[in-house]
């Protein structure tokens, strides 16, 4: 808790046990310190919370609505329910979407058994896809020096769009078109490397939870991905203000 803050304490329950949390923390937030799994893909501590890949949906007791956890602030008395055969259904559902979309072939994948989508999938039983693959004919930027992104296995969490923006400051990407036309870009979807306002600095790369931001160089299952310094840089900033 922040120095000199005046937060409150809230009490809720979470599958049924009684738990304490800062009011300020969101359900996803209560759920991790307390050792609860709820799948997330667009979701990562340090970054600010969008609700994008809307695996993380919970129930709420007393409404039939589902709440995305990462962005739903707890109340007091509030009763969450994150293991039903209904959010099982959906979730694997929306990995099923995703895996469709575009080209997610993990055996020639450079982040093959370092990636989050492709843990994900094997964690919730995903062992076949129950609508059409797109196989959409997707490019792939190696204009960078030192980096390179491929679109065929990008899912749209927009981690490099926030993590540039809000811990570089240098708001290099962003999101162009709409649905399944939206593509990561860079600048004014320039070639990555003729980008001038791109520092290098990686923190993209290391963020990207699947293969399509990778370090130049890497075979396949050669990339890991290093991002515990996203919340320990936003911290050090908080701390400051």
């Amino acid at each position: 808790m922040p120095n000199g803050s005046n937060i409150k304490v809230k009490t809720l329950k979470i599958d049924g046990k009684d738990v304490s949390a800062r009011e300020d923390q969101t359900i996803l937030d209560v759920c991790k310190e307390n050792g609860v799994f709820i799948p997330t893909l667009c979701h990562l501590e340090g970054l600010s919370n969008i609700g994008a890949c809307r695996l993380c949906m919970v129930e709420v007791e007393g409404s039939k609505k589902l709440f995305p956890s990462c962005t739903t602030a707890i109340t007091e008395g509030m009763s969450v329910i994150t293991q039903t055969d209904r959010l099982k259904h959906y979730r694997k559902m929306i990995l099923e979407l995703i895996f469709a979309e575009r080209n997610h072939t993990c055996s020639v994948c450079v982040s093959n058994s370092h990636c989050d989508l492709q843990y994900l999938g094997q964690k919730m039983g995903i062992d076949h896809v129950r609508v059409p693959y797109r196989f959409p004919k997707q490019s792939v930027d190696a204009s960078h020096p030192y980096f390179q992104l491929d679109h065929n296995r990008c899912i749209l969490c927009t981690r490099c769009v926030r993590v540039c923006e809000e811990i570089e400051g240098a708001h290099v990407w962003d999101v162009s078109g709409r649905g399944i036309n939206a593509k990561v870009i860079t600048d004014l979807n320039q070639p990555w490397g003729t980008s001038e306002t791109c520092t290098t600095c990686g923190k993209c790369v290391n963020v990207c939870p699947t293969g399509a931001l990778s370090d130049k160089g890497r075979s396949v299952a050669e990339m890991t991905k290093r991002r515990e310094f996203v919340a320990l840089l936003a911290n050090r900033r908080k701390e400051k203000v």
